[in-house]
This record gives structure tokens, C-alpha cells and sequence, in this order.
């Protein structure tokens, strides 16, 4: 499901403004240093995974988001953070786009999903993806960029049964 609003549009804009910017940066020692920041985050989690959906990167702000250290993830399915109602669709998804280098999803669209803790509770996600290739311009994998929304998603829901129920007692 794709999420809309300014908050959305805003989250996707800043990160196609991030990757912009490391694109055009042509200082090495600055091309490292914001990457070492961007990628060492504690804010956004940062994941990444192979062609078979396996996690090989995973930042400090995944570990904050989803409770597991980088190596109880690493090595692991994408499962660990998918639900079980939602990983067959996830992985249809995956390997077409694996095997044809093509999503369905548009550069700057942002997902929004629910998502599975280590504790097992499930939180509300937005993220945007990726596509890694190698230098034959093969697909790699993935690399996904994701927010914790689960607050204002459920003020979001609390707010449209105030409102349902302040209309149904008018009406």
C-alpha cells in the first residue's frame, strides 16, 4: 500500500535529496564521511538485502526500529521483519523484480506497511527502495530505507474514530 500526504512526500524527498547529494559529491574524504553518517544512523534504519532476500546490511536505526543487533539480522530472511500474512505477496514482489530489474513502485514512492519487531509486536513502516546492481548492471538486491510511522499512524486512527463517531451522533 503507498502512503500519501506531506509526510510521505516529505520522507521521499529527503531521501532522493541524500542520494542526490552522495551522487554528486566528487570529494572522496567527503563522499565517505556523509556516507559513514548516513549509513550510521540511529534515526532511519537502513537495510539491505541480496538477490534470495538475504539482510547484509543492517544500520544502527534498524536496530532501534526493530530490536535486533546487526548480527542476529545479518544473514537472516527479510522474514524477520515481514508478516506472516504478508510474505508471500512480499516475496512475488521480490523475485519478479530480482529476475526482470523492474518494481512496480516508481523512484521517490513510498510504502507504507506493517512490520514485525523482535519482541513480535507489529509497528506501521514507511520506507522507499532500491535497487543494488553490480557492475554488469545485474540486480544485486535491494536496499530499503525505513521510518518507524506506528505514533502517527495511530493517532491517525484514533482521529478518524473521533471522527466517524462525533458523525454518527450528529447524523
Amino acid at each position: 500500500m503507498q502512503s500519501s500526504g506531506r509526510d510521505a512526500e516529505e520522507n521521499a524527498n529527503s531521501a532522493i535529496e541524500i542520494l542526490n547529494l552522495l551522487s554528486t559529491i566528487t570529494n572522496v574524504n567527503t563522499f565517505d564521511l556523509v556516507s559513514e553518517a548516513v549509513l550510521s544512523t540511529r534515526s532511519d534504519a537502513i537495510i539491505a538485502a541480496d538477490r534470495d532476500g538475504i539482510i547484509d546490511f543492517w544500520n544502527p536505526g534498524a536496530e532501534r526500529i526493530f530490536g535486533f543487533i546487526s548480527n542476529e539480522a545479518i544473514g537472516h530472511s527479510l522474514d524477520l521483519i515481514i508478516p506472516e500474512r504478508l510474505r508471500q505477496r512480499h516475496w512475488d514482489g521480490y523475485h519478479r523484480t530480482m529476475r526482470t530489474g523492474e518494481s512496480r513502485y516508481g523512484a521517490g514512492d513510498v510504502l507504507a506497511v506493517p512490520a514485525l519487531r523482535k519482541d513480535g509486536a507489529t509497528i506501521s513502516v514507511e520506507f522507499t527502495v532500491l535497487a543494488l546492481r553490480n557492475e554488469k548492471g545485474q540486480m544485486a538486491g535491494m536496499v530499503a530505507m525505513i521510518r518507524d510511522v506506528t505514533k502517527r499512524f495511530e493517532e491517525i486512527r484514533t482521529l478518524k474514530r473521533k471522527l466517524a463517531d462525533a458523525t454518527k451522533i450528529s447524523g
